[in-house]
Parts: structure tokens; C-alpha cells; sequence
């Protein structure tokens, strides 16, 4: 597979709409030419629900009430799929790249997110599999992980959401993805121990540079955006 060079932001928690605003800047600018190689960002996120383009205001088991109460929004977004949680202790990953660089089909894409989720579930021992039929990572009927992106003039956003340490409360406020009945989990619950995040990121960034062929220079989040804005000396 060829080695293609790609940057990677390592970020703190950050708010899902002002990381939203950051990936769409970036697929713009990725189409223009200003950001001129693949952009993966690694994040938490405060808690927070998301609606993709199957909606899914109707596998809310909740009032809008309740979860105003609790502070938690609910954003609507373009990433394929239905409702999802996302909350600190899951690690969220936004991929920006370019599938013809790659060649990548989105099914082939949509795989290789997948199974870089299963690599590192096996790295914590752990025989987690995709679906074809639910895309995401299962550990038998529990999942760990779930995939959504988007691709606009052929290149992605969006991308994958592993439960680490994740309380998975909120879970239980929503048919998650759509699907009833569906049981999440997470390595910590898994593992029956705290995992670390640090090395989680670690073993997805190397599952991802992998599986997609890409070598990642790390960049802090002003450099990205001196990019995106076309602001390079």
C-alpha cells in the first residue's frame, strides 16, 4: 500500500459545533488545495447527541426537556446513520481525507475505520468484529464502536467514535444508531479496569496509519488552522 504524508491534531475536549466548524474548514480547504495533505483529528467531546441524515429524533427514548435539564444538545449533522452519543471518555475521530488519493471506494473506507477499532480492541485482548449489516465494532451483540462520515467533492468528514472509558448512561436515552435493543459497551467495561486514553490514541493513530496508508506528522491546532486559512509563510 502506498505511504501517503497526512497530518494528525491531537485534541483536548472540545465542543462538538466548534469542532464541526474545524472539519468542514478543513474538507474545504483540503478541495482547494490550501491544506494540501489528509487531516485526522483525535478528540473527546463534552456530552452531546448528533443526528444524522436518517434523523433520529424518533429513537430518542427521552424528552428534549429531559435532556435540557442536563445540559446535553442535540445537533443535526450530515454523517451517515442515525442518533449517537458522544461524551468524554469515548474517543472520537475525524478523518479528513482524500479518497481518490487513496483510490479508497467509501464501503473500502467505511472497512478499514471499522477495523482499526477491532485492532485496537484486540490490542487489550479483546475479539471484536465489524458488520455489514450495523456498521461499527461489536464484541458479540454489544458495541464498542460506531462509524458515520460524509463525503463532499471526494473528500471525507466525519469518521469513527470508540467507547474507552465512556459512561454509557446516556445510552440508554436513545435507540443507539437507530437500532433497538442495541447493548453498547466499552474497552474500560470490557477490560474491567480503567483503560488508558493516551495509549488509545496511540494504537488508533497506528491502526489508522495502517490500514489507510498514511504518515502522520503531528501538527498543534494553530498550525492546522494557518493552513486552512491559507496563512502559510
Amino acid at each position: 500500500m502506498a505511504n501517503y504524508p497526512a497530518y494528525l491534531l491531537n485534541l483536548a475536549e472540545t465542543p462538538y459545533r466548534e469542532a464541526y466548524a474545524l472539519q468542514t474548514a478543513a474538507n474545504a480547504a483540503r478541495h482547494a488545495g490550501r491544506l494540501d495533505r489528509d487531516l485526522v483529528i483525535l478528540l473527546e467531546h463534552p456530552p452531546v447527541f448528533t443526528l444524522g441524515r436518517r434523523g433520529g429524533r424518533d429513537n430518542l427514548v427521552v424528552s428534549e426537556a429531559f435532556l435540557q435539564a442536563r445540559g446535553v444538545e442535540i445537533v443535526p449533522v450530515e454523517r451517515g446513520g442515525d442518533i449517537t452519543y458522544h461524551g468524554p471518555g469515548q474517543l472520537v475521530v475525524y478523518l479528513v481525507v482524500d479518497l481518490k488519493q487513496g483510490r479508497w471506494s467509501v464501503v473500502d473506507f467505511v472497512d478499514s475505520l471499522e477495523a482499526a477499532m477491532v485492532g485496537v480492541a484486540a490490542q487489550w485482548g479483546m475479539a471484536a468484529a465489524g458488520n455489514d449489516d450495523f456498521r461499527g465494532a461489536w464484541i458479540g451483540d454489544r458495541k464498542l464502536g460506531s462509524v458515520g462520515i460524509t463525503v463532499r467533492r471526494g473528500i471525507t468528514f466525519h469518521g469513527l467514535a470508540l467507547n474507552v472509558n465512556t459512561d454509557l448512561e446516556p445510552f440508554a436515552w436513545i435507540n443507539p444508531c437507530g437500532i433497538q435493543g442495541c447493548t453498547m459497551t466499552s474497552l474500560a467495561i470490557e477490560a474491567g479496569r480503567p483503560v488508558d486514553m493516551d495509549q488509545v490514541r496511540c494504537q488508533l493513530s497506528e491502526q489508522l496509519s495502517r490500514l489507510l496508508g498514511l504518515s502522520f506528522e503531528t501538527l498543534d491546532l494553530e498550525t492546522v488552522k494557518t493552513f486552512i486559512e491559507g496563512n502559510r509563510a
